[in-house]
């Protein structure tokens, strides 16, 4: 090799990207988590929303039945149904990986420990 074959900056360019393309291997897939349980959980998502509109809009419909405030039963529940599902949608977010109904421990500071304990 001589002095201009060990200086040309193309040569080193494509060492340099082949390098990369070898290390660049797609991260593993852990058990459980696949493209069919992330579809699923997209699917629970919106029909926690949508579900919790349209109840609360047929709950507005039978509010504006019963007392005859045609539209305003619809409207206000309709709005608090997008809140519910908003809310649905925060909390099944943010245990994303957790069992239902399990929430994690709390850390505090200092060794008084929690200040919820129940031990009498």
């Amino acid at each position: 090799m001589n002095e201009r074959e060990k200086n040309d900056p193309l040569r080193e360019l494509g060492e340099r990207l082949d390098k990369a393309r070898a290390s660049n291997q797609p991260a593993p897939v852990k058990p459980g988590e696949s493209t069919s349980s992330a579809l699923a959980f997209g699917w629970r998502i919106g029909i926690e929303l949508i579900g919790a509109i349209i109840v609360a809009t047929f709950i507005g419909w039978a509010f504006d039945r019963w007392l005859g405030t045609r539209p305003w039963g619809i409207v206000i529940f309709f709005f608090l149904g997008i809140a519910a599902g908003m809310i649905n949608v925060f909390r099944a977010v943010k245990g994303l990986g957790m069992a239902i109904g399990y929430r994690k421990d709390q850390q505090t500071k200092g060794s008084a420990g929690n200040w919820d304990d129940d031990e009498d």
